[in-house]
């Protein structure tokens, strides 16, 4: 989940660096569209528009936020009638003709969100419907239809079926579903470690990918954006099997991704080009799919990280960078709204039009907007002014008895 689910389908169109959330080279560019008043964020949404409106819905959402209509209709305004998503469409009222270059990760990321929105269930049945007509023979989803299956298009689609109450171990194609293709991309653990990889080269080598086996303990446990500490794996480390069961297909790949963070607390940029550094988006990705994986000691700890490093990062990325770190947060059952002394709450919220706060979250409101964690805080300066009252009312009562005859 970088700005993009997949940077290899991003580097594949061209637009790499658009998708690096490890690079932090500046402010971005002037937009080259104008930015609808819906949309979150200031920059250019020709290729996240949908992405990262689809994960700032989620994140509030799951913040305890009713996101704003306006923001809501936006998203559900871009789709096309047969149910797919393209990244950005910047003439929504338009229909949707062969120009349109839709793809199966905004597909799934608008499904996600418009099901957690509410009262969009037509719209996310079109958006599932078009997934399972594009799904391939292996099972899985490449990036755009009928390319070639990855395990990160395949994940966010795995979390789009869930979401909408569909078994994606039901969603087959030539009898393969979802999890055949994650099983097919799941490496050995003498020589992987248990990683996932992306998808095989042309030789066919498949390679250990610490973003695709992110994405992919999050799939084979039939999760979408959202997720919270799971039960401990029943075997912390990698165990090898012919055929993998998707339960030991997430626990391979979170002692992967565990060994991978557990010296620094992050992952490494790998994009082509881009500099040795650190991948925020990626890591705040490995603190959930830990989390899910039941590897909560590791996930707080990379978590620790983020708060310390990631703060400058979010500030430039925008919307998608701050709600991949409120989800992070809500992993491990941390307080986004303080982040290393900065509210993800109030950061994210103030990039697009307000949400509302459902009314069964008022009371955890103040605490997240204001950056504290609601350890208590209120109560103690409740007591302390009753303390200074009684002071005051003390020496008020002792001042008249002094002046009685």
């Amino acid at each position: 989940m970088n700005v993009r689910r997949s940077a290899a389908a991003l580097a594949a169109v061209g637009v790499l660096a658009a998708a690096a959330p490890a690079t932090a080279a500046g402010p971005s560019p002037s937009p080259k569209v104008a930015i609808p008043s819906g949309l979150y964020g200031t920059s250019d949404p020709t290729y996240d528009g949908v992405w990262r409106q689809s994960l700032t819905l989620v994140a509030q959402r799951t913040l305890g936020y009713r996101p704003a209509p306006k923001a809501v209709d936006w998203l559900a305004g871009q789709q096309c009638a047969d149910g797919a998503f393209a990244a950005f469409r910047a003439a929504p009222a338009k229909a949707c003709d062969s120009k349109v270059t839709v793809d199966t990760n905004s597909t799934a990321g608008a499904a996600q969100a418009l099901k957690a929105a509410g009262g969009h269930d037509a719209a996310v049945g079109k958006a599932v419907a078009w997934l399972k007509s594009v799904q391939n023979k292996d099972g899985g989803w490449g990036y755009y239809p009928g390319g070639a299956s990855d395990t990160n298009s395949t994940s966010v689609v795995i979390g789009a079926l869930a979401a909408a109450g569909t078994d994606p171990a039901d969603v087959r194609t030539s009898g393969k579903s979802p999890y055949d293709l994650l099983a097919a991309m799941s490496l050995s653990c003498d020589r992987d470690g248990g990683a996932l990889a992306f998808q095989p080269d042309k030789k066919g080598k498949k390679a250990a990918n610490a973003d695709a086996s992110a994405a992919g303990v999050l799939g084979a446990l039939g999760k979408g954006f959202v997720a919270q500490a799971g039960k401990a794996p029943a075997h912390a480390a990698c165990t090898d099997a012919a055929h993998p069961a998707p339960a030991q297909i997430a626990d391979n790949a979170g002692a992967y991704l565990a060994a991978t963070v557990a010296k620094s607390g992050h992952l490494q940029s790998t994009l082509p080009g881009a500099k040795d550094q650190p991948d925020f988006g990626n890591t705040a990705d490995t603190v959930v799919a830990l989390a899910a994986d039941g590897r909560t000691e590791q996930a707080k700890a990379s978590y620790a990280w983020l708060e310390k490093n990631a703060s400058q990062w979010a500030v430039q990325s925008g919307p998608a960078a701050y709600a991949q770190l409120i989800l992070a947060a809500h992993a491990v059952g941390a307080q986004p709204g303080d982040f290393g002394g900065t509210s993800l709450v109030r950061s994210l919220n103030e990039l697009g039009p307000a949400p509302s706060m459902d009314s069964s979250a008022q009371a955890t409101k103040k605490s997240e907007d204001s950056g504290k964690s609601g350890s208590g805080l209120g109560v103690w300066w409740f007591v302390g002014v009753c303390l200074v009252a009684g002071i005051g009312v003390g020496f008020l009562l002792s001042g008249r008895k002094k002046r009685q005859p």
